[in-house]
């Protein structure tokens, strides 16, 4: 890995400057090494298989954090009408859904992943007061 690593900072020379504290190595192959399975860039989240599976977990699990807390605020009583969750919906969920979709996007060919979107999206489409009484009976 050193002659590599040697190239690209010769390649960088007079061009970029490298921040060692900022810099992260990951080598991509199908065999096990003892380095980082993953690192994150620009908030994306790269395994060193490009499976993108904590990705898409992470965003399954900041869209349901996001639902859920507005379920707690829009009280059982009122609720949310359905342009409110509408703007909440273009305005908070999808940009965490769709950040950096061109780089993973292959893998939502995958069922897996594809429910879990599904799920987000379902969970928004429903109205939050079922999502808190769904919580309440989880929580007790």
């Amino acid at each position: 890995m050193n002659p590599e690593l040697t190239k690209v900072q010769k390649w960088a020379q007079n061009r970029l400057v490298f921040n060692e504290n900022k810099s992260n190595v990951m080598l991509l192959t199908r065999r096990k090494r003892n380095q980082v399975n993953q690192i994150r860039y620009l908030g994306i989240l790269f395994d060193n298989k490009l499976t993108f599976r904590e990705h898409m977990n992470q965003i399954e699990e900041n869209c349901i954090k996001l639902i859920f807390s507005l379920a707690r605020s829009a009280k059982i009583t009122w609720g949310l009408k359905h342009k409110a969750l509408k703007t909440i919906y273009t305005g908070a969920i999808l940009p965490i859904i769709l950040y950096g979709a061109p780089i993973w996007k292959d893998v939502m060919k995958r069922s897996c992943y594809k429910a879990k979107i599904v799920r987000i999206q379902r969970l928004i489409n429903i109205k939050p007061r079922h999502i808190e009484q769904s919580l309440m009976k989880h929580c007790a």
